[in-house]
């Protein structure tokens, strides 16, 4: 058998060399959440409610255009794709009844992953469960085998969707992710985690409604196995890996008393219902509820909102045609009903709530229940159940596991769950600037260290001054990563959702090509993700289609890094002067004032090279915009690049020896490396690190190194489109240090940097006393 192209040693990649390798990753992509036929953004709502009848094959994009998006992400240095599908785009048209045209097109988009050279594992990816609960991931069937009625989620709130609500356009920023705290998810996560703890009258094909949801999606994601395997040459060559289950919750699972909101519940946003609230919505109840705002320092409250069903309930008619999809529902689970009702929590008579902490106790145990046993009881069990059906597949699986968002992971270790090739993959996002939609350059929080119960108040956890708040990020990634390893053991940990929000400030980037706090922003979360000591991540996102106007396409979220709207950073800065020259017109001068950052934009400038062939479009590749946009000219007249010079950043490769420490110094435009090994690299196995051509162009590189040699040259590998570093290094520590050009902040590409100020020169200079 041929070696491992990838493989996991303790806490650390190796690839066949035995080198550390450090995995630098991008989501691909995040239409990959809504159909292509019909196509159908969150925004839209044609044929919405036909969900048996789509189909998802074009998904991430289509063959063709793979290879220019493929061809961008490895010129950028991407080497790691988290691969985004959804058990939707495998079974949608019922149960058991699988796509093969969609599983045949993946296999045709993984075969040319392969071909650029990418490490690609598998995200079964949902948000909120379902696109008709308001995000993606299921199939609409497995909400109707739920009980409920997704045409009535608009009028009892049971879950906010975005094509349902009045003004699609005027969707709250960020009110999909409160579908976890309503009726639907609600219903939905606690049937598909603990239904036979907490809903044994469910029953469906004679199976719990926990085993049959999770059998059939299980099921979808080993077929999807199987057809790879079954390609012949994509096992370990491209496809190393798969990750669990995007970002799981535990829906009312640890309610202590549904009658108020948990004091875990951290995100309220809009009419907040408790549980109870909820459940009385979804019988037809209204109900009067606090309203929620977000603020700078979390959500609170701001008046009431009365909510009023009319009678409308969000639970299937007792005449629903339950012979749809062809299973079974026991007869004592009654359609036309509240499954709540149907187990004693109230009385639909009287409107009596009889067991508010019907959810607080493990009803096997009678142990109360909290997020880590949840975790630790019926999140594990799931994830074994996914672990085998993969495994059965490939033995050699690389298995990324994502317990629940900033929760305390599983206690693995020492266990037999402590597989060695096992990865921890949390999520991070910068809460206050992801919801406020815009950066604070004066101050934001440690979340982390508030959930961990770090502070006796949150306002000490407030960090001032943008140092401060980037060494904070650093710092609670960090804490996450230590957390994996105290809690599953000694693995590798890859972020593989991590990102920033492009529609800052009311879209003022779009409207003017200054893109500074994007970059900025950008900056910070690379920076903490360089100095947590984690081996890699996967930057959230990469939509070929985003807009100006509906960003993703999904739900309101604008976290793309390309743009239809927007253009691609060039090569080189040199590259293509008559262009820039022109192009420098657009840009927007340090003065202005109206800036949220105060600072000077980013340039504006397109570098389009028409692609030859598979190989050469990885050196040549066209940087245009397959897509067309009809984005509104006060949206789209003001292309910038969008940020694009904090992501295309250097990272090493592959070390010989163990990582130690690396940043970028995106200010100056220094990157460096220190690290750790046994043996000497020599000329067949050096350290390899990506150097940007963009930054560090081949003939202004300045390079210091504690011993050895080194090379700066186009990777014959990939046909010299990656610019690559090779030092033929000593053993033992040894540090790299390469400075490129540095260029003041928003200086337009092709304009001539003006000569620096006597206060500047001063800086330059090392002055220690100003």
């Amino acid at each position: 058998m041929a070696p491992l192209r990838l493989r996991i040693e303790g806490r650390t990649f190796r690839d066949t060399n035995n080198r550390e390798v450090t995995l630098r990753g991008i989501n691909v992509a995040g239409d990959a959440k809504f159909p292509t036929s019909p196509d159908l953004p969150s925004h839209k709502s044609d044929r919405f409610y036909e969900g048996d009848d789509v189909s998802f094959v074009g998904r991430p994009f289509s063959v063709d255009e793979a290879h220019l998006h493929f061809s961008r992400l490895r010129r950028w240095g991407y080497s790691l794709i988290r691969y985004v599908f959804t058990w939707e785009a495998i079974e949608h048209a019922g149960p058991g009844k699988y796509d093969e045209d969609w599983v045949q097109h993946t296999i045709q988009v993984l075969r040319l992953a392969k071909d650029y050279g990418f490490y690609v594992f598998m995200d079964p990816h949902q948000d909120v469960w379902s696109r008709f609960t308001g995000g993606s991931g299921a199939p609409m069937w497995t909400v109707y085998a739920c009980g409920l009625n997704p045409r009535a989620f608009p009028a009892t709130e049971a879950a906010w969707v975005h094509n349902t609500y009045p003004q699609p356009a005027e969707y709250p920023k960020m009110i999909w992710a409160t579908n976890y705290s309503r009726l639907a998810c609600q219903v939905i996560f606690t049937m598909f985690f603990a239904g036979k703890a907490f809903v044994p009258k469910a029953i469906i094909d004679g199976k719990n409604i926990q085993d049959y949801l999770q059998d059939h999606f299980v099921s979808a994601c080993r077929h999807l196995a199987v057809r790879i395997q079954e390609a012949g040459d994509l096992e370990n060559g491209v496809v190393i890996g798969w990750e669990s289950m995007n970002e799981p919750n535990k829906g009312l699972v640890g309610y202590q008393d549904i009658s108020v909101i948990p004091s875990e519940q951290k995100l309220q946003k809009g009419p907040s219902p408790t549980a109870w609230q909820a459940i009385l919505l979804g019988s037809g109840r209204s109900c009067e509820m606090a309203n929620w705002v977000f603020g700078g320092l979390g959500p609170y409250k701001s008046g009431t909102t009365l909510v009023d069903p009319k009678g409308e309930m969000a639970w299937l008619p007792a005449d629903y045609d339950d012979s749809r999809y062809g299973w079974k529902r026991d007869p004592g689970w009654k359609l036309g009903e509240c499954i709540w009702a149907q187990h004693g929590l109230w009385d639909p008579s009287s409107d009596e709530l009889l067991k508010k902490d019907y959810f607080a106790k493990d009803p096997e145990s009678d142990r109360k229940i909290d997020y880590e046993y949840f975790t630790n009881k019926w999140f594990m069990s799931y994830y074994r159940k996914h672990r085998e059906a993969i495994t059965s597949v490939y033995s050699n699986a690389i298995m990324f596991c994502q317990p629940p968002v900033l929760e305390i992971p599983p206690s693995l270790k020492g266990t037999e769950d402590d597989d060695p090739n096992m990865v921890f993959s949390p999520h991070y996002y910068d809460g206050v600037t992801l919801m406020m939609k815009k950066w604070n350059r004066y101050w934001n929080v440690d979340v982390f260290g508030i959930l961990r119960g770090r502070y006796l108040s949150p306002a000490f956890a407030i960090k001032v001054g943008e140092t401060a708040i980037r060494n904070c990020f650093r710092d609670q990634l960090s804490a996450i990563r230590r957390e994996g390893v105290d809690y599953m053991g000694n693995h590798p940990c890859v972020f593989t959702e991590i990102g920033i929000p492009y529609d800052m400030d009311d879209k003022y980037a779009y409207k003017t090509g200054d893109y500074t706090s994007q970059s900025s922003a950008m900056d910070a979360n690379h920076f903490a993700l360089e100095g947590c000591g984690a081996n890699g991540y996967a930057l959230w996102v990469y939509t070929a289609m985003n807009n100006h106007e509906w960003g993703d396409l999904w739900n309101g979220e604008d976290l793309s890094i390309v743009s239809v709207d927007d253009k691609i950073l060039p090569v080189s800065p040199s590259a293509n002067a008559k262009d820039q020259k022109s192009a420098s017109a657009s840009s927007t001068s340090s003065d202005d004032r109206s800036s949220p950052a105060f600072s000077e934009s980013r340039s504006n400038n397109n570098s389009p090279v028409a692609p030859r062939n598979l190989r050469q479009t990885l050196s040549t590749a066209s940087m245009a915009s397959l897509q067309r946009s009809n984005t509104p000219a006060e949206l789209g007249s003001k292309p910038g690049y969008r940020a694009a010079e904090a992501y295309v950043r250097p990272s090493p490769m592959a070390t010989v020896g163990n990582v130690i420490s690396y940043g970028f110094d995106l200010r100056n435009c220094t990157f460096t490396l220190v690290l750790e090994s046994a043996d000497a690299a020599t000329e067949e196995v050096s350290t390899e690190v990506f150097l940007p051509e963009y930054h560090f162009p081949k003939d202004n590189i300045a390079v210091e190194v504690s011993s050895g040699k080194w090379t700066v040259k186009a990777d014959d590998a990939d046909d010299g489109v990656i610019q690559v570093l090779k030092w033929q290094h000593e053993g033992g520590r040894q540090s790299l240090t390469v400075k490129g050009v540095k260029r003041r902040q928003g200086t337009s590409l092709g304009q001539e940097e003006p000569a620096p100020g006597y206060l500047e020169q001063c800086w330059q200079s090392g002055c220690t006393i100003m």
